[in-house]
């Protein structure tokens, strides 16, 4: 009788955990459902309508804007300017991330302050990035042609020629998650045991071979992760481009991305219709893309 009883106790005892835990991951789940979750499916909804005149009586035409989308060459002009930038973005912030975090997770003198100094442009206003950036990209007077000038080179148009605008772009953007990046690998770095590295130099390996033999093997979840987020991220890319890019500039059409283009259609030229099948296409890229990125997880990503 006395062991029903305690089973009873403990059954309740678990009933109680579930519905404290439920109550503690409500807030977030509401806010899933809020923020992202109603708002899928009213882009859904609205990209078969047009937008009527002030945002008022939306005009059903069913699968015409997209239909007018894939005949429309400036949204796969920003397709291809989205993928360059990632290109450049992801793989790039990533490497450099990743060997700072390795270096700075060593024992050295101002461990703490070198950490802060290259998280800074994380937490740095986007507005206060791209005028610093603006500044030093500047053709006639920028830092980065003064330099080039010492060295008896030409000034450079760094956001005005449509052929390195983009990847001039992509640098702002490397130095902007660099910080963040380098402290998920330094948590990450932080969890792998010593010993690992202890048996490795007992078997004569060398820095290098313990960097890609253990290091990587051993960190592979938190690259997998930094490398999921960091390419939905990058293929969001707005604010940088939307900052540094006057709609007078020649090379904005071989700089904007979806996320711009999206903005300009809804908002600049109130078709939110238009601007929401660019938002659709944007978000089937990115589901294919991650749906591609766990068919491989298996094949590289190591868990302990």
């Amino acid at each position: 009788m006395s062991g029903k009883n305690k089973a009873v106790r403990y059954s309740a005892k678990k009933r109680n955990e579930a519905w404290w835990g439920y109550l503690m991951v409500l807030p977030t789940i509401l806010g899933l459902i809020v923020l992202n979750i109603i708002p899928i499916f009213q882009t859904i909804y609205q990209s078969f309508f047009k937008t009527g005149d002030f945002g008022k009586g939306n005009i059903f035409i069913g699968l015409q804007n997209y239909i007018t989308l894939i005949h429309d060459s400036s949204v796969w002009q920003a397709v291809w300017n989205t993928i360059r930038y990632t290109i450049v973005e992801v793989p790039i912030s990533i490497v450099i991330a990743l060997l700072l975090a390795v270096l700075l997770n060593r024992k050295m003198k101002c461990r703490v302050a070198f950490r802060t100094i290259y998280f800074l442009p994380m937490i740095a206003a986007p507005a206060a990035v791209a005028m610093v950036w603006r500044w030093l990209y500047n053709s006639q007077f920028g830092l980065l042609n003064h330099i080039l000038g010492i060295f008896g080179f030409g000034p450079v148009n760094w956001i005005s020629d449509p052929k390195i605008a983009i990847y001039s772009v992509a640098v702002v953007g490397i130095w902007s998650v660099i910080g963040y990046n380098m402290v998920l690998f330094l948590a990450g770095l932080q969890e792998i045991p010593k010993d690992y590295y202890e048996a490795a130099r007992i078997d004569g390996a060398n820095s290098v071979q313990q960097f890609f033999n253990v290091t990587i093997p051993l960190l592979s979840p938190t690259l997998f992760f930094v490398l999921v987020t960091r390419l939905i991220a990058a293929m969001q890319v707005f604010d940088v481009i939307y900052m540094m890019m006057d709609l007078s500039n020649p090379a904005l059409g071989e700089t904007q991305s979806l996320v711009y283009l999206f903005y300009n259609y809804s908002f600049i030229e109130g078709n939110k219709g238009y601007g929401s099948t660019i938002v659709i296409l944007l978000l089937m890229i990115i589901m294919v893309i991650t749906l591609f990125q766990n068919y491989l997880e298996k094949k590289w990503v190591h868990y302990n």
